[in-house]
């Protein structure tokens, strides 16, 4: 069977083929490395031997001159001559430097006289060059009876030879001298087998082939490649000549002023590796057959633990396409045997769980109703066939009301009661009225939906009429009487959408325009749509300018209206939109509230009139500031903590605060609102009821809550001086508040009139246009400095207010 990539028996022929390869590789690679460490190191011995060997000969050819030129210094006859010091004996001189120094093959033979110049010489030029270093000599010579030294001349290296004469005391010194050349290099080559190539070095650096056993252009090769070379290498290095790769080694042998003279001793590497070579192919021919034999084990090996595998695979795909009678070979005893035993079980498992979790995934465990994703399906089904037939199909969803606040105060087992009830009711509903075709599911929550094939529009608003008639007959549960009812919206196909997701949504759309209106059903409309996305981008405008510091503190300042004092500012936010310029907060605000986002716009007041209250403080005006709150901020139990952070971030008392909260906030849920007062006003803040005589609170209670003033609306106000309706109603108020212990605070002050009417009544602060229209934060010290009260009071002292008053 070909085996596939990517299976888990190619995977493993890949993966053991691979280790034995590397195996062999490595081992193969470790001996080579071996054998060239080897073959090195025995061609370092070779190069060591062979400068010594070299050094003995350069000294055996040395011993050579120093016994031809001693033989030639203690001749009689020859000593005779020199003593005699006759222009006749210069011949016979001559004629014995000649015939020794042909004796023993020497270039030069010269006579020093006792004087230490030249006396005689078989070759002037090179006399001349080596007289400098050859009278240098003269002192070792005599006192060694002999001294020899190397000496370049013409780029060529000589060895040198000084003998002295004696009679019985030096008369003279006898100078022989032997070429450093070819000849020597091939005696070299001869015994040690080593490629030999004598070089000389100039001031400049250049090198020089004197002579080398290596052919013309080899020689010239080796030059070239040490003139690339930076400097002289103390080691071994490695050559590429024509004939191979060479490890060689350079040997200083001499110096003559500021020319050296040295030996490249050469070795071929080939050459030295040349007895491996059969072995290294014993051992790539046994590599390849153990990697050959390896493979065809691992891939019977593999076919062995794949195949069984790959059948129970096949089983899993069965199981996955829901073919579970397929049966699974369990004869096996071994660990693939037992996995196949467990295939079988999961195999059972899973055919009765999988009908478990299609029950749990369409239908609704707690009243046995059709869920969102079941009646998704069950909507696109009946879509698809009213288009084939071209009839209507409607949608009618519905949210309960006030079913969180039964959760809240009865428990959420009386509320999952309740849900069940309700289910069974439109079930019963649909069941009396014989639409066999209609199916209700509850979507989630407190929502349900119906749907209504082969319907028009006029049957779907009389289906939602008894929906919402029968959900408002109050329904009995634990000896408890609940009434309860619903916002129900209608879409229909083909005039709202076309996709079943669509149409659930413009049914929701309907369905919260409906509990918005609290007039019935209602159907969906394009308009509900456009407003929804205004809503959408103003909760998101509103966002980015929080973030983009768009929002402005305005206050407007309260003012004590028997003295004329300023005691203390109304915080008040301006929106500064980037396009659209000024936002006055009657366009956002209740947004605000509806979202949530309050919160939010809260927290920013709080924290920008805590910097504008301590600016203040520091400046000699110690205000008390007001923060209007919202229902959402008094259902907010955080609230007392966060205000408390605020304080002290910015080091101010909680008397330099007074929080006010309308009436209708307080009403909608009187038992958290009275929570979070009363923690507010333990840490010790003021709090005020605004707008007062607008809402329908009961007095008592009011009387309860642990308020320190009451603000008048200004509705009661404006109109005061003309209508004495008004006059009375804020008397009464007035008194209402003395009477409980409260301050009274008058807002809406338009005229001087109003002002003193308020004072004679007894009023003890104010505020409205008449002291000053909101004004920017930053503006409201220069207005303090400017202040006056239009009455003739005392000029306010602010030094006496405290932050408490």
């Amino acid at each position: 069977m070909r085996m596939r990539f990517r299976s888990l028996e190619s995977r493993i022929v890949t993966l053991f083929l691979v280790l034995v390869v590397a195996v062999q590789l490595i081992g193969l690679l470790v001996i080579q490395r071996g054998i060239d460490n080897n073959a090195r190191l025995a061609i370092s011995s070779e190069l060591n031997n062979g400068s010594k060997v070299f050094r003995r000969l350069l000294d055996q050819n040395a011993q050579s001159l120093r016994f031809g030129a001693r033989l030639l210094a203690r001749d009689t006859a020859f000593v005779a001559a020199i003593g005699n010091n006759d222009e006749s004996d210069r011949a016979t001189i001559e004629s014995a430097l000649v015939n020794s120094g042909r004796r023993i093959k020497a270039t030069l033979t010269m006579l020093i006289s006792s004087e230490r110049k030249i006396s005689v010489s078989t070759n002037n030029g090179q006399s001349a060059a080596l007289e400098k270093q050859v009278v240098s000599m003269l002192d070792a010579a005599e006192a060694s009876d002999g001294a020899n030294g190397i000496a370049i001349v013409d780029h060529r290296p000589y060895q040198i030879v000084v003998m002295p004469i004696k009679a019985p005391i030096t008369i003279g010194w006898i100078v022989m001298t032997f070429p450093i050349d070819r000849q020597l290099a091939t005696d070299m080559r001869e015994v040690s087998s080593l490629d030999t190539t004598v070089l000389t070095r100039d001031p400049q650096g250049k090198w020089l082939a004197v002579g080398s056993t290596f052919g013309g252009p080899t020689a010239q090769t080796v030059v070239d490649q040490l003139q690339a070379l930076p400097g002289a290498p103390a080691g071994p290095f490695d050559l590429m000549l024509e004939a191979g790769k060479y490890s060689a080694r350079l040997l200083a042998i001499g110096q003559y002023g500021d020319q050296t003279a040295n030996v490249l001793l050469a070795r071929s590497i080939d050459e030295a590796t040349a007895e491996y070579s059969r072995l290294e192919r014993w051992l790539i021919g046994l590599t390849l057959g153990g990697i050959f034999l390896s493979a065809l084990a691992i891939v019977f090996t593999a076919k062995r633990i794949a195949q069984p595998i790959s059948e129970l695979a096949d089983t899993a795909k069965r199981l996955e396409q829901g073919d579970y009678k397929g049966q699974i070979d369990t004869s096996r005893e071994d660990e693939i045997g037992a996995l196949a035993h467990a295939f079988d079980a999961m195999r059972e498992g899973i055919a009765k769980r999988e009908q478990e979790i299609r029950r749990l995934a369409y239908w609704d465990t707690l009243t046995n109703l059709p869920n969102r994703a079941q009646f998704v399906l069950l909507l696109d089904d009946a879509l698809a066939e009213a288009a084939k037939r071209e009839e209507s199909v409607f949608v009618l969803m519905m949210d309960l009301d006030r079913f969180k606040h039964v959760n809240d105060v009865m428990g959420h087992s009386f509320g999952d009661a309740l849900l069940r009830q309700v289910a069974g009711r439109l079930q019963l509903l649909l069941a009396n009225r014989r639409q066999s075709s209609a199916q209700v599911a509850r979507l989630g929550g407190d929502e349900f939906a119906v749907l209504l094939p082969d319907s028009d529009l006029d049957s779907a608003q009389r289906m939602a009429a008894e929906i919402l008639q029968a959900l408002e007959t109050p329904l009995s549960l634990e000896d408890q009487m609940v009434d309860i009812g619903a916002g129900l919206g209608i879409a229909g196909y083909p005039e709202h959408g076309n996709h079943g997701e669509a149409l659930l949504s413009m049914a929701e759309v309907a369905m919260y325009a409906a509990k918005q209106r609290n007039d019935g059903a209602v159907v969906y409309d394009a308009a509900m749509d456009k407003s929804s996305e205004k809503s959408l981008s103003l909760l998101t405008e509103l966002r980015n300018a929080i973030e983009r510091n768009e929002f402005r503190l305005h206050v407007q300042p309260k003012i004590m209206l028997d003295t004329g004092k300023v005691v203390g500012m109304e915080s008040l936010v301006r929106w500064v939109h980037p396009e659209r310029g000024n936002v006055f907060p009657d366009e956002f605000i209740p947004f605000a509230e509806q979202t949530g986002f309050i919160r939010v716009l809260t927290r920013w007041v709080m924290e920008k009139s805590a910097e504008l209250c301590h600016e203040l403080a520091a400046k000699g005006y110690p205000l008390k500031v007001s923060v209007n709150l919202s229902t959402r901020d008094l259902l907010d139990q955080d609230l007392p903590a966060k205000f408390a952070e605020t304080l002290a971030r910015h080091k101010l008392a909680p008397s330099s605060f007074c929080l006010e909260i309308t009436e209708s906030a307080i009403m909608d849920d009187p038992v958290r609102a009275q929570n979070t007062l009363e923690r507010l006003s333990a840490m010790g803040v003021d709090l005020s009821i605004d707008d007062f005589g607008t809402g329908y609170s009961s007095l008592a209670y009011l009387k309860r809550l642990p308020v320190n003033e009451l603000k008048i609306d200004k509705s009661f106000v404006l109109n005061m001086e003309n209508d004495v309706g008004d006059t009375k109603i804020v008397r009464s108020t007035i008194d209402l508040g003395h009477n409980m212990g409260l301050r009274v605070v008058a807002e809406g002050i338009e005229s001087e009139a109003v002002w003193r009417l308020l004072a004679e009544l007894g009023c003890d602060q104010g505020q409205g246009y008449f002291m000053s229209r909101p004004i920017p934060g930053d503006q409201l010290i220069a207005w303090l400095e400017k202040w006056q009260a239009p009455i003739a009071i005392p000029a306010p002292d602010y030094s006496e207010v405290e932050m408490g008053s």
